[in-house]
């Protein structure tokens, strides 16, 4: 039986209305990154008078945008790597393994989710100034300290995740794999890994996000050298002027590596948040 006219016309209306919702501001960051600052600041026109690229070239001279841009390519790259393999293997043995505590231990780490990331602020800053006066290690202030910042946030959500992903994996096939005489190790990088590959991708991608467009712990504890992008946009914000077609034009540039990957991975991300929740 169709559905009558009036629900079909309400659900174009408000698709109409949501898909205008999310593309108008896209539109207003795109054409106002093409126009001059004084169009930007002067009176807000829905047709951009003239077009110019120059904001695009500007960027990269007004803030060290190429340096926040390796800051947190690096941070972000080097606390997914570190989130997904730690994350892998901590699930793999709660997932397979019982072992005294195993209760206690998926309790405490989906617990850590329940507190703000701001609680954490202050006792971070504390330990890593201690941790540094007291045996010369620099966690405050690099990007070592940041990715074990970042760790915190994106660790326990992984591994929660992955355990609900390898608990959908048969255990027959890691019992095939120890019959044709591969180890826990080599069962588990041969076969399950490879099997768990979109729950390892959503995982992967999640960790990258969280780290990529974090702004509270980069702005405490990072300097000049380690800034990232997220706080080295503030940058085109001067006691002078605002760059409001810069900053557009950088939001723009940065956003490049997030939306290609999600594309690229889409299939992965929807099959691993979906097959991972459903044993």
């Amino acid at each position: 039986m169709a559905p009558p006219r009036s629900f079909l016309w309400s659900r174009r209306i408000f698709l109409t209305l949501l898909t205008g919702f999310v593309l108008i501001p896209v539109y207003v960051m795109v054409s106002s990154s093409l126009k001059p600052l004084a169009d930007v600041t002067g009176k807000f026109r829905w047709l951009p008078s003239g077009l110019t690229i120059r904001p695009y070239i500007d960027i990269w001279s007004t803030v060290p945008l190429a340096t926040y841009f390796m800051n947190s390519l690096i941070v972000a790259g080097a606390a997914t790597i570190s989130s997904v393999v730690i994350a892998v293997f901590a699930a793999y043995a709660v997932s397979r393994y019982d072992f005294r505590g195993k209760r206690v231990f998926t309790v405490t780490v989906l617990s850590t989710q329940m507190f703000p990331g701001i609680l954490f602020l202050l006792p971070l800053f504390l330990i890593y100034v201690n941790l540094g006066n007291a045996t010369g290690i620099a966690l405050f202030g690099s990007r070592g300290g940041l990715i074990l910042t970042y760790l915190t946030f994106s660790l326990p959500f992984s591994i929660w995740m992955l355990i609900g992903y390898f608990d959908s994996v048969p255990r027959d096939l890691d019992e095939a794999a120890l019959v044709d005489g591969c180890g826990p190790l080599g069962a588990l990088l041969r076969i399950v890994v490879p099997a768990a590959i979109p729950g390892i991708v959503a995982v992967a991608v999640y960790a990258f996000m969280t780290a990529w467009g974090e702004v509270l712990f980069a702005s405490v504890m990072t300097n000049d050298t380690t800034r990232t992008l997220a706080v080295g946009l503030q940058g085109y914000s001067t006691l002078n002027d605002v760059y409001w077609n810069q900053i557009m034009a950088a939001s723009l540039v940065v956003s490049v590596p997030v939306v290609a990957g999600f594309l690229l991975l889409q299939r992965y991300l929807v099959a691993g948040l979906t097959a991972g929740a459903v044993k």
